[in-house]
């Protein structure tokens, strides 16, 4: 197991620090909102989870690790698949089932039970997921939508990465012009204030699900990367450690449940990032949007559901251009809209296991 000693690379201060800090958040808030609007979940304390984490894995590792939300769980909880109960329950399972296994060092062995095209397949299927929530936003404001379609076609043509972030810009400034600047308001911190776990066959499908992505994308996957951008030395182990732990200590104060990415990683490199200094101003940019949460409430939902179909389309491209499978990826993604990802992630392993 890496120590922190072993990998850190400390802080510096450019401008490639900032604008990385903004890479990492390109997709983490486009569905963070989605949550805070369409579920119980209380987008201050969501918001505040990521400001606390982002500064504390800066902080241990001395690297711009990213934190990102359980995209399998947010996915399924924004489509309406698993309640807020069942989001609950699975991130904590996912503290609990990460830490032990980091512990023991079964996440390389793990990691190969699951094939790659699985992997991708659940990732695929949340994106299809997503667009079937993004269609019932949008029929509520056919014209607002168009709107956003526009505004996001506009901004690909100079930066497709930006897309996500002008459309947020955009909603949120709607949102202040029709209630006005909210007053900073802390957020009180209170077991479970959102509601409890619920334990339920849901819950069991979104873990599956999620743990599938995680062991692939936030263990394995980013310690790859770690070390080919960073030339760091970061064990899945270490990694499955550290996202246990934050799920352990962070989903019954009211955050969503959270894993590292090589999506974030790969984010914060492209935009500038080096050091953990990157961390330190996400951190701050959370901490800010929690105290003016009240704003993000008010996000005009047709826009949301553009962003939606925009975080789906990046998942999915993702999902389609990262495997020599893409056919198994669609029926994988297919398969869950038709049922659910839970039969679709068993049949999906399944397959790889008969196939070998």
């Amino acid at each position: 197991m890496a120590t922190v000693e072993a990998v850190g690379r400390g802080f510096a201060l450019d401008a490639g620090e900032v604008t990385g800090a903004i890479g990492d958040s390109i997709t983490v808030l486009p569905l963070v909102v989605a949550l805070g609007l369409l579920t119980p979940a209380s987008l201050p304390h969501v918001l505040l989870g990521f400001a606390v984490f982002q500064v504390v894995w800066g902080v241990a590792y001395g690297l711009p690790l990213s934190v990102e939300p359980m995209k399998a769980l947010a996915g399924l909880a924004i489509a309406g698949a698993i309640g807020y109960g069942d989001l609950v329950a699975a991130g904590l399972l996912a503290g609990v089932l990460l830490l032990v296994a980091g512990r023991v060092g079964a996440l390389s062995e793990i990691a190969s039970l699951v094939g790659e095209p699985v992997v991708r397949g659940v990732q695929f299927a949340v994106a299809c997921l997503l667009v079937v929530a993004a269609v019932d936003l949008v029929v509520a404001a056919p014209g607002v939508a168009a709107a956003g379609v526009g505004l996001a076609a506009a901004v690909a043509v100079v930066s497709r990465r930006a897309v996500a972030l002008v459309v947020l810009a955009v909603g949120a400034a709607w949102a202040g012009v029709a209630t006005g600047v909210p007053t900073p308001t802390l957020p009180a911190l209170a077991l479970f204030s959102s509601g409890g776990p619920t334990v339920s066959l849901g819950a069991a499908e979104g873990l599956a699900a999620q743990l599938a992505m995680t062991v692939g994308n936030a263990a394995v996957a980013t310690s790859l990367l770690l070390s080919d951008l960073y030339d760091a030395d970061v064990s899945p182990d270490r990694l499955a450690e550290s996202m246990g732990a934050m799920n352990l200590a962070a989903v019954p104060l009211g955050a969503l449940p959270m894993c590292h990415g090589s999506g974030g990683l790969a984010g914060k490199h492209a935009f500038g990032a080096r050091s953990a200094t990157a961390n330190l101003l996400a951190g701050c940019l959370y901490a800010g949007l929690a105290l003016a949460a009240g704003l993000l409430v008010a996000f005009p939902v047709a826009l949301l559901g553009v962003l939606l179909v925009v975080v789906a389309a990046s998942l999915a491209r993702v999902a389609l251009s990262s495997t020599g499978r893409p056919w198994l990826v669609v029926a994988i993604g297919g398969l869950a809209v038709a049922t659910n990802v839970g039969v679709a992630f068993v049949a999906g392993a399944a397959y790889w296991h008969l196939r070998g």
